[in-house]
């Protein structure tokens, strides 16, 4: 049967891709993805698959090829790399569903799930996210900053282990700075602070510092900053938080000690 396969290919090591999403990616008919991510997958792809790249900056129209080719009768699969339902492909596949009224078939659709970039910085890091955490992107190209600076400081209030996504870029060189000036309003220095570039590829970098040494001129769109709670602690070069809460809090939930 026709399908759209909506297929992670994980962080970079390929040996973290998932068996199924492998396996669906070798019965596709049709491969459709950036380039660079085209790239990665070369190998496991065989002599009877088309490949059509697409550009960054292109993502309704290739959800639209993906979606018609499929509807057309072809087996096709989307690649993203990391988890493609976060901060990749599988939205702008849906929004495009939801346009065209789908009713969850023609065609179907299955996203096989993968490995983020904040699991695997995780796993070299050791346990930061052993309590509540959750994702930022400082990307302001689709959201406005006043709702990123918004979810910040609700993330930093709320005390959860911060990733963030797209950090800094050659034309997103301020954003990073705002953050972490919101995060020293209510954390203290010693929080740890991990730096963690191109993971699991042959040029992974993975550094951890503090919140009070953090420096953010260090950070290009290829990294992950992961940022602790109050309870996290550096240990053996990385990072790890507790299942709970070991220090006395107000009746604010401000740590007290």
């Amino acid at each position: 049967m026709s399908a759209l396969h909506l297929i992670s290919i994980g962080p970079g090591d390929l040996r973290e891709m998932t068996p199924a999403a492998q396996a669906a990616l070798t019965q596709a008919q049709i491969i459709i993805g950036y380039q660079g991510y085209l790239d990665q997958i070369a190998h496991l792809l065989h002599d009877g698959q088309k490949i059509q790249e697409s550009q960054l900056g292109q993502e309704m129209n290739r959800a639209r090829e993906a979606i018609s080719l499929a509807q057309s009768g072809q087996t096709v699969a989307m690649i993203s790399s990391g988890d493609i339902g976060i901060y990749a492909m599988a939205s702008p596949i849906f929004d495009v569903l939801r346009e065209q009224g789908w009713q969850g078939d023609k065609p179907q659709v299955v996203v096989h799930p993968g490995i983020s970039a904040i699991q695997a910085g995780a796993a070299r890091l050791g346990a930061p996210l052993g309590h509540d955490f959750c994702t930022i992107s400082l990307s302001d190209l689709l959201t406005p900053w006043p709702v990123i600076e918004r979810r910040v400081e609700a993330a930093t209030w709320g005390d959860f282990v911060i990733g963030f996504y797209n950090p800094r870029s050659q034309k997103r060189d301020w954003q990073l700075d705002k953050a972490v000036e919101i995060l020293r309003q209510h954390r203290q220095p010693a929080t740890p602070v991990a730096i963690i570039r191109n993971v699991t590829r042959s040029d992974e970098t993975i550094q951890v510092t503090s919140l009070g040494e953090f420096d953010t001129t260090v950070v290009d769109m290829f990294t992950l900053v992961l940022v602790g709670n109050s309870q996290s602690y550096p240990i053996g070069g990385g990072m790890a938080t507790p299942r709970g809460y070991q220090k006395e809090m107000n009746q604010e939930g401000i740590i007290t000690q």
